[in-house]
């Protein structure tokens, strides 16, 4: 049995970690291919370091985030592989290029389901075609499920819970073991805000304008890690950054995770780092209109308040954890599950 799965970003290094553990234990080959959607190494390099991650077996290293291009590479380099099935991550176009590459072999799609109801977002498009050509999917709860279904996907639907829950409680103990950011920054636990912004949207320089000014209005100070691209934004229209917020460099997982869960509020853009917060026990302020994660909204542990700066102000300084909080996203075990389903998956169609 041999998986092909393709990465690109940062977060898919860390998503695939326990999954990779998994399938080893299952007995399946895995390749990985790291198309090199991120290269810097800050946003690359770095994770396999401080985790002790496996180094993919094959980096294409194409710096860009162009879908023909990634797509074109990826096709040449799954066929020659030959593999029983190609494995998926998330929203990214290194994963709908992955997908559309997969002309020899089925496509696993893990996250699937996942909608926030916003077209503008590529990430949303990217979901909804990748889902409707995936031959197996791993919904993270009921609700993604539901919304597979109401598509009509040809795939099979297995929920299974969120691979990042898994990383999650296997590296934020680490993190906070290992890292020295707070004292480097000198932070107190529960004293500061932790906010990112990376979405193509929110890059916009009036956007960007817009939210560094409602971050501005936390009455705690504001670790601002800095995307490069958010970073050169900031440089480039010479957007004012307010006193109480500090940029840094974008962050290894070991600093980043460290900082995340123990801070009093996070403030970002990011749909895994909404789940993160949750799990973190971290109420979470979303500068964006619609989220992925609604649940977590549902819960009350998250508020939309898209870049409106005095409704980013507000937020951050009302925002706290639900006293009763459902478990959201799995157990921690997803990756067992889905190891077991491309297992026997795989031994179904050879057969």
């Amino acid at each position: 049995m041999k998986i092909v799965t393709v990465v690109g970003n940062r977060p898919q290094f860390i998503k695939s970690a326990p999954l990779s553990a998994a399938l080893r234990k299952g007995g399946i080959e895995e390749i990985v291919v790291h198309t090199g959607q991120h290269w810097d190494a800050t946003m690359s390099q770095i994770f396999f370091e401080e985790l002790e991650l496996n180094e993919p077996k094959i980096t294409l290293d194409l710096r860009t985030s162009e879908i023909g291009r990634l797509e074109e590479a990826l096709r040449a380099t799954i066929s020659g592989l030959r593999p029983d099935m190609v494995l998926v991550y998330g929203d990214t176009n290194s994963t709908l290029a992955g997908a559309r590459a997969s002309v020899t072999a089925p496509v696993a799609h893990i996250e699937a389901g996942l909608r926030s109801g916003d077209l503008t977002m590529p990430e949303e498009r990217n979901r909804i075609e990748v889902d409707s050509v995936s031959a197996v999917l791993f919904a993270p709860d009921e609700r993604s499920a539901a919304t597979l279904r109401e598509e009509n996907v040809a795939g099979e639907i297995h929920v299974v819970g969120d691979v990042m829950a898994d990383a999650v409680v296997q590296f934020a103990p680490l993190a906070r073991e290992r890292s020295g950011i707070l004292d480097a920054l000198d932070l107190e636990p529960g004293a500061y805000v932790l906010a990112t912004v990376h979405r193509e949207a929110n890059v916009q320089p009036e956007r960007l304008a817009r939210i560094v000014a409602g971050l501005g209005g936390s009455s705690r100070p504001v670790v601002f890690a800095a995307h490069p691209r958010t970073r050169s934004v900031l440089a480039a229209h010479e957007i004012e950054i307010p006193s109480p917020i500090i940029i840094t460099d974008a962050l290894g997982y070991l600093d980043f995770a460290a900082l995340a869960s123990q801070a009093a509020v996070i403030a970002t853009d990011s749909g895994g780092l909404q789940k993160e917060a949750y799990w973190y026990g971290v109420p979470c302020v979303t500068m964006r209109p619609s989220t992925e994660w609604i649940d977590t909204v549902y819960a009350g542990a998250n508020v939309l308040v898209d870049d409106d700066p005095a409704r980013i102000a507000a937020a951050i300084g009302a925002a706290r954890m639900p006293t009763v909080r459902p478990t959201l996203y799995g157990d921690g075990h997803a990756s067992e599950r889905i190891a077991t389903v491309l297992g026997g998956t795989i031994a179904r169609c050879a057969s």
